[in-house]
């Protein structure tokens, strides 16, 4: 290992996603740009293998070995890094032991980690720690939960700037999504439901919308768990399954940043299928299929038979051709409380999961190392309400990230 710290260490690098990550941050920033980086992981021949796959070039790309299960390798890792990105999941199973070791040290952190349930136990776990030792720790840097966490974000400053107040309700609406569900998000799914049945009060907590917020709030909050049709977007829904993790990373957003949009407000997203009878019959098959996933994932003989043969395992995804085919768009509807509306829209240029999550995660770690004061307190922000305007611009530059207001 090098003696002089790192900007970056990838933790996870030789993961399916850490490996478009751990080429992502190489054609981005090669062994003399904007950060100096080095990648680690358990696995010393993975490790050499992956590096190797970068080119000659890569020969002198810093390698740490360092276990997720060893107290002393993870203490050892954050040593020497200024911050450290992890894609080891699911991180109810193997990440609690790096978050100790980055807030005990007071190095900055991120992941692309939904598991809500785990996030509330590292914030009650570690979050007065790290406002002591000044661990920046930003977990959901990925599709969950930038996109909607930047997109309320931007249509939020849009409002203040046009109408003076921000938006009391954000209603997002996945218009256009393609691209297949990863390993890792199915396994943190399936890992959530074994985690249901030995604790069932967890179901309780889960269902509270301001689980993670600093405060919780009395503000009833929309959810679309069935086919409805939506006015606002003259369209029909169905429930979207990342709404569970990303409306909650926004309402600790809006509680970090000191309720900058209201104590009553209100966010819910869920997917646009059409309109007509097509879209209330694809709606009402997206519903049921969810539905049954999720009935399936409860019940241990169904959940083997998922986790066998019907999910995508960890460590699988999508070819680059299929990464790059992949694509979104996202709708914001904005409605204040005198009734002013805007519509703003999230795009991005790869498939959510893979191509554009390992673009989002390598800005998240390089505006984390070198956009943020050192002066910025420690403690559990979301990618807005530590990076906002910052994270924003490099999205946009080197994310293929699109943000931009609507007419309608």
């Amino acid at each position: 290992m090098t003696q002089e710290r790192l900007d970056v260490v990838v933790f996870g690098a030789t993961s399916f996603v850490g490996q478009i990550l751990t080429k992502t941050l190489w054609q981005r920033h090669g062994l003399n740009g904007e950060i100096r980086w080095g990648i680690a992981g358990r696995d010393e021949a993975k490790l050499a293998a992956l590096k190797n796959s970068l080119g000659p070039e890569a020969s002198q790309l810093p390698v740490i070995l360092a276990n997720a299960s060893s107290e002393a390798d993870l203490q050892a890792l954050v040593a020497g890094a200024r911050v450290v990105v992890s894609t080891v999941g699911p991180y109810a199973l193997y990440g609690s032991g790096l978050v100790k070791a980055c807030v005990e040290a007071g190095v900055d952190y991120c992941d692309l980690t939904g598991e809500v349930q785990w996030i509330e136990r590292m914030i009650n776990e570690h979050e007065a720690t790290a406002k002591r030792t000044g661990a920046r720790i930003v977990h959901c840097c990925g599709f969950d939960s930038i996109p909607s966490d930047l997109g309320v974000h931007f249509l939020q400053q849009a409002a203040m700037a046009q109408f003076g107040a921000p938006c009391q309700q954000v209603r997002m609406r996945v218009r256009r999504l393609k691209g297949g569900m990863s390993g890792g998000t199915v396994a943190s799914i399936i890992n959530l439901a074994k985690e249901l049945t030995k604790d069932r009060s967890l179901a309780k907590k889960l269902a509270n919308p301001f689980l993670i917020a600093p405060e919780k709030l009395a503000a009833r909050q929309p959810n679309v768990k069935f086919a409805e049709f939506d006015p606002v977007s003259g369209s029909w829904l169905a429930p979207f399954i990342m709404a569970a993790i990303n409306t909650r990373v926004v309402h600790r957003s809006n509680g970090v940043k000191g309720h900058a949009y209201g104590k009553d407000f209100q966010y819910d997203e869920a997917m646009m299928t059409g309109t007509g009878f097509k879209g209330r019959m694809t709606a009402s098959t997206v519903a049921s299929t969810l539905g049954a996933f999720f009935v399936g994932a409860a019940l241990p003989p169904t959940r083997w038979v998922l986790e066998r043969f019907v999910v995508p395992k960890p460590g699988e995804g999508p070819s680059e051709e299929a990464q790059n085919k992949g694509s979104y768009d996202l709708r914001f509807y904005g409605t204040t409380l005198r009734g002013q509306t805007l519509v703003a829209k999230v795009t991005g240029d790869k498939d959510p999961g893979y191509g554009s999550t390992a673009k989002m995660l390598a800005e998240a770690a390089a505006c984390l190392a070198k956009d943020i004061p050192s002066s910025t307190q420690g403690g559990f922000w979301t990618p807005s309400s530590l990076m906002g305007d910052a994270l924003l611009s490099r999205l946009q530059q080197h994310a293929g990230l699109g943000f931009e207001l609507l007419s309608k």
